[in-house]
C-alpha cells in the first residue's frame, strides 16, 4: 500500500481535528503492506536512529530511506515535510499488536504525536537488520562503557547482517527492539530536533521542550513543527546514549492504546499473504512426501495433465506441484496424480517406537549437564521421589495456511509473503535461486498466525521454484492437510525427574534428564530455592521435522517442573500454593505474582463437588507468570471454567495489548493441553485437519482474568509467557479433583469423564 497523497493527508488531518476515531485514522493511512519499501522513500526530511555510526552509512540504505534533499542518519524514525513521524518497525505483525507497542515506545521518548504517526515495516535489506537482537542475544544486559558503545553497535549490526536477523519471535520485540532501539531512537531524534531549534532560534537548548511533534520556546511563545528543523537536525550526529525518561514520566507507555492493526482486520481491508494479487498470476498447490525426508520415486500424471485449467504438473523431487488457472483446478488435478515415494527404514517408525527410542537414550545415552548447583550425589535427604513425563509433537495450526506468491523472470524475483524473518527469507530464497539478494524483492504482509512456523521459508522457496518452472507468477497455497502434515513440530519429549526431600518433604536436591536440547537453555532450569541440582539432556534424533513453537522449550519444561513440584507437595501433605511459597523465600517478584494469582482465584475457598483448582508459576522471556486453573469434571470431559493469571513483565507497554497476549497464550496452551497430539504411524503424521487435530472453540473457552503487576525489573516479553504455566496448572487441578496424576499430555488421552 502506498502512502496517501498530500490531499488525502490534509483530509485526514481535517478529520482528526473533527474528532475522528483513532482506529479510522490508522485504517485510512494504510500503514503496512506490499508497498512498504516504496512508502519509505516518499517525501520526508529526516530519518534518525542509532543502529550504526554515521561513517557506516551506505548508499543502499539512503536510496531506500531518503528522497532528494533528505539526509539519512540511520534507521528507525522518519520525519516528513508535512510533520508526519513514521516509525520503521523491524518486526512483522501476526496479531500480537507489536506495531502499536513499538510505535508508542518511539513516540514516548521523541515526544511525537502518536495519533498522527505512521508505521511501516522495515524493508528486507541488510542495513535494516535488527542489530538490537544480535546485541541482546550476545551481550544481554551488559553495562557497555560509552567509549565502546558505538563500536559494539557497529559490530552487532555486522553480526545481525551476517545472520540475516530481522526476526519476529522469542518475545523479543518489546524487550529487545523496543527497549534498546525504539526508546533510544526516539530520545536521540528529540535531542537532535531541539538542538536544531536552539540553533535556528538562537536560544538555549534547556529553554526548549518537545510535545506532540512540535518544539516550544515558552519564554518567547515561539513554536514550530518537527519538520521545520529536520533539515538542520539531519546534519548533526545523534547521541548514541541519549537521556531516557524515568518510568514515572511516561505519558504513552503504560496506557492502553487502541491496536492500529485491528480496524483493517475488522473491515476486511487488511492484506495477508494469501491476499496477494499479481497480474497474470496462476495458482499452485502441492503434495509432499508423507514420510519426512523421502522423495518422489514415480509420478503418473496421465489422468491429470489434460484436466481443465491445468498448466503444468511437476516432479520437484521432494514434492509434486501443480500449477493451474485456479486453486481448485490445481487441487483436483493433484488428487488425480498417482505418486510413488521412495522408501527407507523411517517408514516403519511409530509414536510408540519414538518414545521407546527416547527411553533407551535416557537409559544409555551420553548425558550433558546444562545447569548445576551444589552436589546432588551428596545432598542426602530422608527419601526420594521420581517421575517420568512425556509430551507429544504439536503443530502450529495457523488459521492462514502456508502460502507465498512468487514471480521469477529475467534473473530477478518478486516474492509476496507473510514471514517472521523478512531479511532471512529474502536471503534464503535468493540463495536457493542462485541469484544475488539484490535481485529479489520481498513484499511483506500481515500473517494469519505464525507461532514460529512462519520463521521457516520452505513454502516461499517452493513458490519461487514453481514460478520458475512454469514461467508464470504463481500463488502457492498449501492445503490444510499439507499445512498439518508438513509442519515443523514442537518436539515430543520424554523427561525423568528425581528429587530428594528432607523429613518435612521439602526438596534438598533436584535432578532432571530429558531428550532434546533446544532453545532457550534457561527453560529447563529451576528458580526454586533448592540447594543442589543437576539438569541435563541426551540427544535422540528422529526423522520428524522440528521447529520453534510458541514459548519453545518453556512449554515442555513448564509442564515437567510445575507438575513435579505439585507431586512433591502432595507427597508432603502440603498445600501446593503454600509449598511453592516456601520454595520462593527471598524472591519477592515471584512471590507477589504467585500470591496475586492465588488471591484472584480465591485459593482455599471451597468449590462445588467435582470442581478443583491447580496452580503453576513459570518465568520465561524475562516475565513471571502464575496461573490458577479451575476445572469441572462433572461432565463427559474435563472443562476449564476459569483461569486466573498474574504476570510481572516489569512494565506492560500497552496494558490492554498485554492482557490480550496473556489470554491468547492461555488459550493456545489450553488447546494443546486438552487436545494437541501429532502422532506418527508408518513414518508419517496421522492427523490431517481440524477434525483430528482440534482447536479450542469459543464454547470451550473459560473466563480469564489477568492481573498486571508492575515492578522495577527490566521490561519482559508478552507474546509467549502466558503459555507455559497453563498445562501444569490444568494437570494439577485435575489431580486435585480426581487424585489421578497426569504425566502425559494431552488430557484427551486420559479418562477423567464423570470422575466426581
Amino acid at each position: 500500500m502506498a502512502n496517501l497523497s498530500r490531499a488525502e493527508k490534509k483530509a485526514a488531518k481535517k478529520d482528526r481535528r473533527a474528532g475522528e476515531s483513532r482506529a479510522r485514522k490508522w485504517t485510512r493511512r494504510g500503514f503496512i503492506g506490499a508497498g512498504a519499501v516504496a512508502g519509505l522513500a516518499a517525501g520526508g526530511a529526516l530519518v534518525v536512529g542509532v543502529a550504526i555510526r554515521p561513517g557506516d552509512r551506505t548508499d543502499e540504505l539512503a536510496k531506500l530511506a531518503a528522497a532528494d534533499g533528505e539526509s539519512l542518519l540511520t534507521t528507525w524514525v522518519k520525519v516528513a515535510q508535512d510533520n508526519t513521524v513514521t516509525a520503521i518497525i523491524p518486526h512483522g505483525e501476526m496479531g500480537q499488536g507489536i506495531h502499536t507497542a513499538l510505535s508508542a515506545m518511539l513516540a514516548e521518548e521523541m515526544e511525537a504525536d502518536w495519533e498522527a504517526m505512521e508505521v511501516m515495516e522495515a524493508p528486507a535489506e541488510k542495513d535494516f537488520a535488527n542489530f538490537e537482537l544480535a546485541r541482546e542475544f550476545l551481550t544481554g544486559n551488559m553495562n557497555i562503557p560509552n567509549i565502546l558503545f558505538d563500536t559494539v553497535n557497529g559490530t552487532m549490526l555486522a553480526a545481525a547482517k551476517g545472520m540475516n536477523m530481522q526476526i519476529t519471535g522469542g518475545s523479543t520485540s518489546v524487550r529487545f527492539t523496543g527497549v534498546g532501539a525504539m526508546l533510544t531512537a526516539g530520545a536521540a531524534a528529540r535531542e537532535l530536533l531541539i538542538k536544531a531549534a536552539a540553533k535556528d532560534w538562537d536560544v538555549a537548548e534547556a529553554e526548549l521542550r518537545a510535545e506532540k511533534s512540535f518544539i516550544y520556546h515558552d519564554i518567547s511563545g515561539k513554536s514550530a513543527p518537527f519538520a521545520a528543523f529536520a533539515e538542520t537536525a539531519a546534519t548533526m550526529k545523534p547521541n548514541i546514549r541519549p537521556k531516557l525518561k524515568k518510568r514515572s514520566e511516561y505519558k504513552l507507555i503504560g496506557q492502553s492504546l487502541p491496536r492500529i492493526d485491528i480496524p483493517a482486520k475488522v473491515d476486511g481491508t487488511a492484506m495477508f499473504g494469501i491476499d496477494a494479487q499479481v497480474p497474470g498470476m496462476k495458482y499452485a498447490t502441492l503434495m509432499q512426501a508423507p514420510v519426512h525426508g523421502q522423495s518422489v520415486a514415480k509420478l503418473d500424471k496421465s489422468d491429470a495433465k489434460n484436466m481443465p485449467g491445468v498448466i503444468g504438473i511437476y516432479n520437484m523431487g521432494g514434492y509434486v506441484g501443480v500449477v493451474a488457472e485456479g486453486y481448485w483446478q490445481a487441487k483436483q488435478a493433484l488428487n488425480m496424480c498417482e505418486v510413488t515415494w521412495t522408501e527407507d527404514v523411517t517408514a516403519t517408525v511409530s509414536q510408540d517406537s519414538i518414545f521407546t527410542q527416547y527411553a533407551a537414550a535416557l537409559d544409555n545415552g551420553k548425558r550433558k549437564v546444562m545447569h548445576k548447583a551444589g552436589n546432588v550425589a551428596k545432598a542426602g535427604g530422608a527419601s526420594t521421589h521420581e517421575a517420568e513425563y512425556k509430551v507429544p509433537y504439536l503443530a502450529h495450526a495457523c488459521m492462514e495456511p502456508m502460502n507465498a506468491t512468487a514471480w521469477v523472470r529475467d534473473g530477478k524475483c518478486d516474492l509476496w509473503a507473510g514471514t517472521q524473518n523478512p531479511l532471512g527469507t529474502r536471503e534464503e530464497v535468493a540463495g536457493h535461486l542462485g541469484m544475488e539478494s539484490e535481485n529479489l524483492t520481498l513484499h511483506t504482509f500481515f500473517m494469519g498466525g505464525g507461532f514460529g512456523r512462519r520463521a521457516s521459508n520452505d513454502f516461499s522457496i517452493q513458490a519461487a521454484d514453481l514460478s520458475k518452472k512454469s514461467g508464470h507468477p504463481v500463488k502457492l497455497i498449501w492445503s490444510r492437510e499439507e499445512t498439518t502434515q508438513q509442519d515443523q513440530y514442537r518436539p515430543s519429549v520424554l523427561a525423568r525427574l528425581k528429587a530428594s526431600v528432607d523429613e518435612d518433604g521439602m526438596p534438598v536436591s533436584w535432578e532432571s534428564t530429558f531428550v532434546h536440547k533446544l532453545d532457550p537453555p534457561e527453560a529447563s532450569d529451576i528458580f526454586y530455592n533448592i540447594p543442589n541440582k543437576s539438569i541435563g539432556f541426551v540427544e535422540s534424533p528422529t526423522h520428524v521435522r522440528l521447529g520453534p513453537w510458541r514459548s519453545v522449550d518453556h512449554t515442555q519444561h513448564g509442564f515437567f517442573t510445575e507438575s513435579f513440584i505439585d507431586e512433591l507437595a502432595a507427597n508432603a501433605g502440603a498445600d501446593p500454593y503454600d509449598y511453592r511459597r516456601k520454595l520462593l523465600a527471598g524472591k519477592p517478584r515471584h512471590l507477589k505474582v504467585l500470591d496475586t494469582a492465588a488471591k484472584m482465584a480465591d485459593w482455599g475457598k471451597p468449590l462445588a463437588a467435582g470442581q478443583a483448582r491447580g496452580i503453576a508459576i513459570v518465568e520465561s522471556f524475562m516475565t513471571i507468570v502464575a496461573e490458577v486453573v479451575t476445572v469441572d469434571i462433572t461432565g463427559d470431559a474435563p472443562r476449564v471454567t476459569h483461569v486466573a493469571c498474574a504476570a510481572d513483565a516489569g512494565l506492560a507497554v500497552n496494558p490492554d495489548g498485554f492482557k490480550a497476549q496473556m489470554e491468547s497464550g492461555i488459550l493456545y496452551g489450553l488447546t494443546a493441553a486438552l487436545h494437541g497430539d501429532i502422532s506418527i504411524a508408518d513414518g508419517s503424521v496421522e492427523q490431517s485437519n481440524f477434525h483430528d487435530y482440534p482447536i479450542m472453540r469459543m464454547d470451550e473457552s473459560p473466563q480469564i482474568d489477568v492481573a498486571i503487576i508492575s515492578s522495577d525489573a527490566r521490561i519482559g516479553g508478552a507474546g509467549e509467557p502466558g503459555t507455559p504455566p497453563i498445562s501444569p496448572a490444568l494437570s494439577n487441578a485435575l489431580f486435585a479433583a480426581t487424585g489421578q496424576r497426569l504425566r502425559e499430555l494431552p488430557v484427551a488421552k486420559a479418562d477423567f469423564g464423570g470422575a466426581s
